[in-house]
């Protein structure tokens, strides 16, 4: 005791003292009050070396000051103010389960809504395990007990020091890249960042990516958005009179397929059909579908789609629009344009955390009204995978919330199910499905979760049926991204009848059609299956003009697929891109018919290079419009933009039911239509799981382990 004495009495000894209990608050935090969902010894071992660096990093600036009387109140500040940080975090996680970014921090009424009322509520006993060292140095200071080294650290020493830190946060960094490839260049949760470099690096990482942003956002200019205005009008698509209008007023549906290619659709093996209940809707008379219809994502992959289908805006070229911009973007989305063209109800139904992809702000900012994320459901046990609620639950459960929503509603589901790596507990498989047998676990396997998410869907369809919702309604389904990657596809090849020997690159870019559905019963004659090119751009000036709302007014970058006037240059957001006669993949120009290289007329090389400018010109406008947040200056006539101060996620069924009661005999919601009946009982499923009950609060948190294809 006496050497440790000894030691804590020299400068580099309270140093040490003070760095090795902020690591083991920061642990505690960890394991306590933050769900990091760490997995493997690896990880575990990222996570408990992961607080020393940056800690030891901004201590070891206290060394620069060679009085004593600077040293000690430097370094005291230092620890005060990194705990403050900390603290300030683990409130904010229990409230939004999330971590405080700058824009948080800076911005008076997300701190007002996060931290004030509420954060005496949000308090435990334990909490104050993380000032009690504090409290007890300064007491121990104050009465003598730790002396003042009043000898100052050498200038070379202090740099050492310093190099040190910065070589220990290399190598955790060097870790976490091993263990999450592009952690920082495609970042698609905060919570990964913290996992593997701390809460001090994701704020320092936050204060650089929003500086960048914000600097960005104050050289834009309306010129520039007069740009994209231009660009965008020229190459609008007025709407086909013969499908305008043809859904309007019904409630809509989204059914977002996770990881779901369109060769799963009539594709048979061992003799039985993958998706015999899709394959059936595919056909269907009251269907509206498209077989050369292409996911665009980036970087951002699931994220990335949904903005697609919100805002007929693309992603970004790096990372994820949602995670990177999504929290302070002005955006002129789906549910805000329903909502104040026809008076649409909107919200979302994902039994995945909220703060996944960063959809807790990003919906706000959107104007959805509510968000029905993994706290509103019983996640535990068997009932989820890593990526959230099994489909089959999802759906079920779901029922008790979109019962209650006033329509017409705007709604989105989306499924998890049918995820990499693919994973279904033994229970979940249909025992009279045999899959393929490639050698290649991720494919076997995808044929098996794409089977599972056939048959919820199919139940979700009865239930609408039975209840006569599917007549209310437009349904549509759609698949946001590949399933099997291009390193795989050779091994899907010999699954797709193909020699794997023969396979190219145009055979992978082939391979990004994704289905896109639209269920419309008794809407006419004109259902059927479209050759048209399109992509998932498309998808929201196509949806608005089924409903009967024009889409002139907006700046979007899709166009109508059902138009004659539609554009049917699709653009990858890597900027190779498909027409309906050739494939621009990687600066080679493929025939669609022959899948050889295109031997090119001088009329057919004019054409390519006229597509090739507008893809570029595409792709470059809506980045710009999207980093430089240049929506804000545009207000096109009758939108009011989104405050998302307006939208509060907690507690959404009793706000549904609040709404329901103010209403009474006007409410037109589900509920109230069957005479103030639930409909729960209506909906069947033979999921093992289903007998265990499942919740309303919204303090049940699951586990997101790391995956490639989110």
């Amino acid at each position: 005791m006496k050497k440790l004495s000894k030691f804590v009495d020299t400068r580099i000894g309270f140093f040490t003292l003070l760095v090795v209990l902020f690591w083991l608050k920061t642990l505690f935090a960890y394991f306590t009050d933050f769900k990091l969902g760490a997995e493997g010894i690896f990880q575990y071992l990222i996570l408990l070396i992961n607080p020393l660096p940056v800690t030891a990093l901004i201590y070891s600036i206290a060394f620069y000051f060679k009085r004593a009387r600077f040293f000690y109140p430097v370094l005291m500040g230092l620890d005060i103010a990194n705990t403050l940080l900390l603290y300030l975090n683990v409130i904010y996680y229990r409230e939004f389960t999330d971590f405080m970014t700058i824009a948080t921090m800076t911005g008076y009424s997300k701190v007002n809504q996060g931290l004030s009322g509420s954060s005496l509520a949000l308090t435990n006993v334990h909490d104050l395990f993380y000032w009690l060292d504090i409290v007890i140095i300064i007491i121990l200071m104050l009465m003598r007990k730790i002396h003042f080294d009043p000898r100052a650290i050498s200038s070379k020493l202090a740099f050492a020091f310093t190099s040190m830190s910065l070589t220990l946060f290399g190598i955790n960094l060097s870790f976490a890249e091993m263990s999450r490839p592009q952690l920082l260049t495609r970042t698609f949760d905060r919570t990964y960042i913290v996992k593997y470099l701390g809460i001090d690096a994701f704020t320092g990482y936050d204060v650089v990516k929003s500086q960048h942003i914000s600097k960005m956002r104050q050289s834009a200019t309306k010129s520039e958005l007069l740009k994209v205005k231009k660009f965008t009008d020229k190459h609008y698509a007025s709407p086909n009179p013969k499908m305008f209008g043809i859904a309007k007023g019904r409630n809509v549906i989204v059914i977002h397929l996770e990881s779901f290619q369109q060769f799963l659709i009539d594709k048979k093996v061992n003799g039985q059909e993958v998706t015999p209940f899709l394959n059936s809707l595919y056909h269907g008379k009251d269907t509206y579908a498209f077989d050369n219809f292409f996911h665009q994502v980036g970087q951002g992959k699931t994220s990335d789609a949904e903005n697609m289908l919100e805002t007929s805006t693309f992603g970004l070229p790096q990372g994820s629009l949602f995670a990177t911009l999504g929290s302070d973007n002005t955006f002129q989305g789906a549910p805000a344009i329903l909502n104040q063209r026809a008076g649409y109800t909107s919200a979302v139904f994902h039994g995945n955390v909220a703060s996944f992809w960063n959809r807790n702000n990003v919906y706000k900012n959107l104007g959805y009204q509510y968000f029905f994320d993994a706290s509103y459901y019983d996640t535990s046990g068997d009932k989820a995978t890593g990526y959230g609620l099994k489909d089959k639950l999802l759906f079920k459960n779901s029922v008790n919330y979109l019962q209650n929503l006033q329509q017409p509603f705007y709604t989105k589901f989306i499924t998890v199910t049918n995820h990499f790596p693919y994973s279904l507990d033994d229970e979940d498989k249909d025992p009279n499905f045999q899959t393929t047998n490639t050698g290649n676990t991720t494919v076997d396997n995808y044929f098996v979760t794409a089977h599972y998410l056939d048959q919820s869907l199919a139940e979700f369809f009865a239930y609408l049926q039975k209840t006569g919702l599917d007549k209310d309604s437009v349904v549509m389904i759609y698949g946001d991204h590949y399933g099997i990657s291009n390193s795989e596809n050779k091994a899907l090849a010999t699954a797709l009848d193909r020699n794997p020997d023969d396979w190219t690159d145009f055979d992978n870019s082939q391979l990004q059609r994704v289905p896109l559905m639209f269920v419309i019963p008794g809407s006419g004659s004109h259902g059927g299956i479209y050759h048209q090119y399109g992509g998932e751009v498309d998808v929201l000036p196509t949806l608005l003009h089924l409903l009967g709302i024009s889409t002139k007014r907006y700046i979007q970058f899709g166009t109508d697929l059902f138009s004659s006037h539609h554009n049917q240059v699709v653009a990858f957001r890597n900027r190779d891109f498909v027409t309906p006669r050739f494939s621009n993949i990687g600066g080679t120009i493929y025939d669609n018919k022959t899948g050889k290289i295109a031997k090119l007329t001088e009329k057919q090389k004019k054409r390519l290079k006229k597509d090739r400018e507008f893809v570029n010109t595409e792709l470059s406008l809506s980045d710009s419009l999207n980093e430089k947040n240049l929506l804000r200056f545009y207000h096109p006539k009758g939108f009011k933009a989104v405050n998302p101060a307006n939208y509060n996620y907690s507690n959404g069924l009793k706000r549904e039911k609040r709404i329901e009661k103010k209403l009474g005999n006007k409410s037109t919601s589900i509920f109230s239509k069957n005479g103030n009946r639930s409909t729960v009982d209506d909906y069947t499923t033979d999921a093992p799981e289903q007998n265990h009950s499942s919740t309303d609060s919204n303090r049940i948190k699951i586990t997101n382990p790391d995956g490639n294809n989110k």
